[in-house]
């Protein structure tokens, strides 16, 4: 019998506008981008040049550090554009579609006839690893590394996050093929899946350990789960997987051709009709907001409200994410005795029972804008993320050992088990509104780069 694991720490951020189980078929966009930012951990290197000629599967780009993590073209087409930043810093592979969606061609893969070492290679050359984070240190992952296991978060209880039973409808043998293809990248049966409570979607798959969780938010992070239920020590390596992904990666496997399939959750309270959309990976924001959106007055996250970036009706999905948000700007002044801090907020959620709208039913949504309502101020301890943080790490002083640049403190403190995503929570309930995450990414950038 399957034990269910209850995380008691976290909060449901009750949205309004969470997307139905409608789902629709984005029209075709005209561009599409492979963004290497949305990669952490990453220096890219071009095998392309403006104006060639690729197909759905060509590679755009690899890893400068490692030459096997390729980033493929979603479409066919012709390369439109380099997008360069900073010190040419490359930001996007712009893809101007063809229409003709010609596709390059894999062998197919039978996963149960491979070793390791030979599915490696298979993974690496339809790209893959692109898809694939490394724990600790949340950056992609080095294939070179032997995983002690290999974890999927089967469901994700992010604000306006994507429904998985709706994601994976009808994709059943996929999803089994690419968890066959990461039993063998994992030396065996040491493949996890994280199940909610309730759900079935995951109960017939074969080769995973599938762990049961209740609970709200972040209980879909795959870090809480590994902290749950495997904790990561000083040496270990871990990888983890988002199910559609996996999907992707057995149906590339099976059928030779790449899968860059996104089922995308359009959603929040300035969506006019919030639903799940079939599109492709790195397309245009447009194919999937219609492009109507008033960007003076909404903004436009990719990826969900606590973790995502922000970006335009011009924008492109990101790499690794599956859902839209089209939330108010919070640009519009607020009368202080309606709106303001001395308000009685009866239209307010809060994490802190300072409005009596905590006393209403778990069923009533919110419309929340951007507006931080204040500005960064004095770093004090007030006892307010441990209640959403569900480790068994103090997370203030991991945060100040961070920022004191204490590599010894922060490895006791618990940093090898954390990502960024980890903190999103406390960083929404900060009074002191200290960007958390940011922090976070910092100290395990300068502690990967520190370690070697």
């Amino acid at each position: 019998m399957t034990t269910t694991i209850r995380i008691k720490k976290g909060a449901d951020i009750r949205l309004k506008g969470r997307p139905a189980s409608q789902v629709d078929q984005a029209p075709s966009a005209a561009l599409y981008a492979v963004q290497p930012p949305n990669y952490k951990g990453i220096v890219p290197k071009l095998e392309v040049k403006e104006g060639a000629a690729v197909e759905a599967g060509s590679v755009l780009f690899h890893s400068k550090e490692h030459s096997n993590v390729k980033f493929l073209s979603p479409v066919s087409g012709t390369v439109k554009e380099i997008v360069r930043g900073e010190k040419r810093r490359i930001l996007a592979v712009v893809v101007e579609a063809d229409g003709k969606n010609t596709e390059r061609s894999f062998a197919t893969v039978d996963a149960a006839s491979l070793d390791r070492g030979a599915m490696v290679e298979a993974v690496a050359e339809r790209g893959f690893f692109a898809f694939i984070e490394q724990r600790p240190f949340a950056t992609l992952v080095n294939p070179s590394d032997k995983p002690r296991s290999i974890h999927v978060s089967g469901f994700d209880s992010a604000p306006l996050a994507a429904n998985m039973e709706v994601a994976l409808a009808g994709r059943e043998a996929a999803f089994q093929a690419g968890i066959d293809a990461l039993c063998v990248l994992a030396g065996g049966q040491n493949v996890q899946i994280g199940s909610k409570k309730g759900q079935t979607l995951y109960n017939g798959i074969q080769g995973a350990d599938v762990h049961v969780f209740d609970g709200p938010h972040p209980a879909g992070n795959a870090g809480v789960q590994i902290h749950h239920t495997r904790p990561i020590n000083k040496g270990e390596v871990v990888w983890t997987m988002h199910p559609e992904d996996v999907a992707n990666l057995g149906e590339t496997l099976t059928s030779g051709t790449y899968c860059a399939k996104r089922t995308v959750a359009v959603a929040g309270s300035e969506c006019s009709a919030p639903r799940h959309i079939n599109a492709t990976l790195g397309c245009q924001i447009t194919a999937l907001t219609g492009g109507k959106v008033d960007e003076s007055n909404v903004r436009i996250v990719s990826g969900n409200p606590l973790t995502g970036d922000t970006t335009k009706n011009d924008g492109f999905l990101g790499g690794l994410h599956h859902q839209v948000c089209l939330l108010p700007e919070g640009n519009k002044p607020k009368f202080l005795l309606a709106d303001g801090w001395l308000g009685l907020g009866l239209d307010k959620f809060s994490l802190s029972k300072s409005y009596p709208t905590w006393l209403l039913p778990k069923s009533k949504e919110f419309v929340m804008d951007t507006c931080n309502n204040g500005e960064e101020r004095a770093f004090v301890v007030t006892g307010q993320y441990e209640p959403v943080f569900p480790f068994d790490i103090y997370p203030v002083q991991l945060l100040k050992s961070i920022l004191a640049n204490d590599i010894d403190a922060m490895e006791k403190l618990g940093i090898y088990e954390v990502a960024p995503e980890d903190f999103a929570l406390c960083e929404y309930a900060c009074t002191s509104k200290i960007a958390v995450q940011s922090i976070v990414r910092e100290g395990l950038d300068m502690l990967k780069k520190e370690l070697g």
